[in-house]
């Protein structure tokens, strides 16, 4: 059933506050992506235990997987209530306005939209002018708006190859232009690159927490990171008490969705009732969601 408007304003007005606890008391909130009913299931399971907000959260690609952006809110809104958690949900990475207004007309709290997602070398011109079209879109439901200023390195996958850290530092935002782009586009939240990227790769990766406090010094809204996954959890421990709102994570899950659902289709063979093989998928997937939740501080914090 859809939301009716005054529904999406108390579900978007108790994100903001989120939001705002989030810096006041030094937590990340996790930001998971789903492209399945059992991920989602076990998000759900593991803020239920630990008493934490989260958001899951959904690329175009997802969207579309899961039957488009009304039916990903009706499910989210079904399993916030069932488990009686503080969940939202972001639209991750949106390539286009108009994908941005299905979701922002569906409900959904957190909108990202990223024009370079689609084009990577569109202009700063083009960028900031579509990111206040949805910003100024966002405004008949209070939905927070994210955005950033140039295309975000990596993709989210698992990679062989290591990671060339002197390419990544080129794509690291830049203080001053973060100043600039959240003046002149009014987004409520900044993704910011300091040496994050996309994708689980076979080292871990390293973080500029010294470029994050600059960052922070200079804009006053909510600060992201993505390509979260096969980082060390110690850095998430310091950005949040840096000022980071929101982290997200996304291959890690798919990580540890296809290698136990691998094992447990290896150890039953002459199992096809696909219900009875995914606890121990929706397991190991929840127990990823419960250490992420853990390192970015949001444990018991749930409005």
């Amino acid at each position: 059933m859809s939301l009716i408007t005054e529904q999406i304003y108390e579900n978007t007005a108790r994100a903001r506050e989120l939001m705002h606890r989030s810096r006041q008391e030094g937590f990340a909130v996790g930001a998971f992506n789903i492209d399945n009913q059992e991920t989602l299931q076990a998000i759900s399971q593991a803020a239920q235990k630990l008493q934490a907000p989260v958001m899951v959260e959904v690329s175009a690609g997802e969207v579309k997987t899961m039957g488009g952006c009304q039916n990903i809110r009706d499910m989210v809104s079904n399993y916030r209530s069932t488990y009686n958690i503080e969940m939202y949900i972001n639209l991750d990475h949106a390539p286009t306005v108009e994908l941005c207004q299905q979701a922002i007309d569906a409900g959904f709290e957190f909108i990202h939209i990223d024009i370079s997602q689609a084009n990577h070398d569109a202009t700063l011109e083009e960028i900031i002018m579509k990111t206040k079209d949805v910003v100024a879109y966002a405004r008949s439901t209070g939905a927070l708006v994210e955005a950033e200023e140039r295309y975000f390195f990596g993709d989210s996958n698992v990679h062989k190859e290591a990671i060339d850290y002197e390419e990544v530092k080129k794509w690291n935002t830049k203080p001053n232009e973060a100043r600039d782009f959240v003046a002149a586009t009014g987004i409520d939240t900044m993704a910011v690159q300091i040496g994050n990227l996309h994708g689980l790769y076979p080292v871990p990766k390293i973080l500029d927490l010294d470029l994050l406090r600059e960052i922070r010094a200079a804009i006053d809204c909510q600060i992201s990171l993505h390509g979260g996954s096969g980082t060390p959890l110690h850095y998430f421990e310091d950005a949040a008490k840096i000022g980071v709102s929101k982290i997200n994570i996304n291959s890690d899950l798919r990580y540890a969705f296809r290698t136990t659902l691998e094992k447990v289709l290896r150890e039953n063979p002459d199992e096809y009732a696909v219900y009875k093989l995914m606890p121990q998928v929706c397991a190991a997937v929840q127990a990823v969601v419960e250490e992420k939740i853990q390192a970015f501080g949001s444990v018991g914090k749930a409005a």
